[in-house]
């Protein structure tokens, strides 16, 4: 595995971005930073938004942006590494990579983003006078299972995008869909109890609702449920490599 490949990618594809603007790398923290105040203040403290059992009048703010930070990092890994074999085709045809490690410059940046978008994140919540629990320290390990998954997800889209290129536009549009199967803009609790039946085989609720805990309960998540996300991303990455190996001349020639 190039590493160092992977690494650099990874920072070009974040700076550049922001390339040829003034301020530059600001422009990571603007950005997250109006947004979530645009979050906090319209659906916070303008419509009056309460979760049930939460007074404070940012409550439902919070539970919006501890769910769409994360979701944002995942469906950005996800839809754009379903397209990096014919985006980096050029690369490819000119060095010889091991393609599979190919996506992880894309986790690696979105990494990136959503950490600096947490920082700006507790920043504002800092200001808020919002009570910090020591459960903020299991956010790594909730993000490094959701990434995992991503990557898993990510590397068999790319293989399927390289030979049915018009995926990439199903792809983009199933995960308009999945976002509102996933209790992110509302409350999982206040569905019936069928829908509550059937979102719960949806992956991304386990770790959405890992953040829910954390930020909104101040509990600790069920690792139980991120487990078997865990279990099912390594099972899928598995049957990845298999297709793979059987697909890899075939997947070089179609780039």
């Amino acid at each position: 595995m190039n590493f160092n490949l992977i690494i650099d990618l990874a920072k070009r594809d974040f700076t550049e971005r922001y390339s040829g603007s003034a301020l530059g790398f600001v422009w990571s923290f603007i950005y997250p930073l109006i947004n979530i105040l645009i979050y906090m203040i319209i659906f916070g403290n303008l419509m009056g938004a309460r979760l049930p059992g939460m007074s404070s009048m940012w409550g439902y703010g919070i539970y919006l942006i501890s769910g769409l930070v994360p979701w944002t990092a995942f469906a950005n890994t996800v839809t754009r590494s379903s397209t990096v074999y014919l985006d980096k085709k050029n690369i490819i045809s000119k060095i010889h990579l091991e393609l599979p490690t190919l996506p992880l410059f894309i986790v690696l940046s979105e990494t990136i983003t959503f950490v600096v978008t947490l920082i700006v994140f507790l920043g504002i919540l800092l200001i808020t006078g919002y009570t910090f629990s020591p459960y903020l320290l299991f956010i790594p390990v909730i993000y490094l299972i959701q990434q995992i998954f991503a990557y898993a997800l990510g590397f068999f889209l790319a293989m399927i995008v390289v030979f049915l290129k018009d995926l990439r536009e199903v792809v983009t549009i199933g995960f308009q869909i999945w976002f509102w199967f996933t209790p992110i803009v509302y409350v999982f609790e206040i569905l019936p109890s069928l829908a509550q039946q059937i979102l719960f085989w949806n992956p991304a609720l386990a770790f959405i609702s890992a953040y829910h805990d954390i930020f909104i309960l101040q509990k600790m998540p069920s690792f139980i449920y991120l487990s078997l996300v865990l279990i099912m991303s390594c099972i899928l990455i598995i049957l990845d490599y298999g297709i793979f190996k059987k697909l890899e001349k075939d997947i070089r020639d179609f780039i």
